[in-house]
């Protein structure tokens, strides 16, 4: 993908130059007019000439408005042969997009067959794992006790940055969203969705101090340099480093279990983070609008199921599929080394609820 942005970008750059060439080439051309306009006053002049002088004179000027025509009428030849190679380079770099974009069609249909194949695999392993039902039946009575042990409500802090120096970003549509889907889910009561608006990077530290919060979301701006973009005081973008984010993450309550990264070119940031943090999310390339919205919004219905983040996580991609917005392939999930993504649970699931209240 970031070989087609920078297609793209060449485009954009091409274009440009174009249009300085056809706007030099046009300030060429009215000089055309101004110094035919001395020639034919010069030739004029030179017909009344009565001395030889005179006359002379007039030819010599005569002779050097010509040779200045003639050199105008060069570089307007010139400007000419670099519009015509430059619309060539256009066209070779727009060949190129579309090869590229053919290219990820087909790592597309390649990366569905892969989820697939291993989606077959995961069914066959689990037939296999139900002949071993002694070891089975532990792992079960171990993975309940660590459900128990989950908290009854959590907290989702959502910072979103919408700088006014930056292409604005529908971010009160997914904070309204997600709000909406978890109203919607089974253990409404046990998730807290907590929004902080215009955040600066001060706010970070002490929204999370204030709230304690086990999901940390990030709405807004990323760059392709690994940075999540904030606001100064004065509401333009301020850039915060990888490095900062991780350290902060490092630095927050032990209660912190996830960090959705929704922002562009965040899966840097989102893998780093999991050295500290159980899981993180982040995005492998730029993301829309509506595909952010409704990859977050069924993120987190389907954590307030008491899902796992496995399953959370590929419900979102496949509604951003069903939607048709052909962006299901750039949000990542990484987890910790060693932890299963399949056993993470957030918010205790219903038959849980249900032990507890029996016992």
């Amino acid at each position: 993908m970031a070989l087609l942005d920078t297609y793209r970008r060449n485009v954009i750059r091409k274009q440009d130059e174009l249009s300085r060439l056809q706007q030099n080439k046009a300030k060429e051309q009215q000089k055309i007019a101004t110094k035919s306009s001395k020639i034919n006053a010069v030739q004029q002049g030179l017909s009344k000439a009565k001395t030889e002088s005179s006359q002379r004179t007039k030819i010599r000027e005569l002779d050097r408005l010509q040779k200045e025509l003639a050199g105008i009428e060069k570089k307007i030849a010139d400007f000419e042969v670099k519009m015509v190679k430059k619309n060539k380079e256009i066209f070779d770099e727009q060949k190129k997009i579309a090869r590229e974009d053919d290219k990820a069609q087909k790592a597309r249909v390649i990366e569905a067959e892969k989820i697939r194949k291993e989606h077959d695999t995961h069914i066959k392993n689990i037939g296999t794992t139900l002949t071993k039902h002694e070891d089975l039946q532990q792992n079960m009575l171990t993975e309940i006790d660590k459900l128990k042990a989950l908290p009854e409500k959590i907290v989702v802090l959502f910072l979103a940055a919408n700088p006014k120096n930056a292409d604005h970003l529908r971010l009160d549509e997914e904070a309204r969203s997600i709000t909406d889907m978890v109203r919607k889910a089974k253990h409404r009561d046990s998730v807290i969705f907590e929004t902080r608006w215009a955040v600066q990077p001060m706010d970070v530290l002490q929204a999370i101090n204030e709230l304690n919060p086990t999901i940390v979301h990030f709405s807004g701006h990323g760059s392709d340099t690994d940075e999540i973009v904030f606001q100064d005081s004065s509401g333009n973008a301020k850039l915060v480093s990888k490095e900062a984010i991780v350290q902060t993450m490092m630095a927050s309550t032990s209660d912190l279990r996830l960090v959705f990264f929704n922002t562009c070119y965040s899966f840097n940031q989102a893998e780093a983070v999991t050295r500290h943090i159980e899981a993180a999310i982040g995005m492998n390339t730029t993301i829309g609008d509506d595909a952010a919205r409704i990859f977050s919004s069924q993120f987190y219905s389907a954590i307030g199921f008491g899902l796992s983040l496995r399953k959370a996580f590929e419900q979102a991609k496949a509604l951003v599929m069903m939607e048709g917005l052909n962006e299901e392939n750039t949000p990542e999930l990484f987890v910790q080394e060693g932890l299963d993504d399949n056993k993470i649970i957030i918010v205790r699931p219903e038959q849980i609820e249900c032990e507890l209240a029996l016992s």
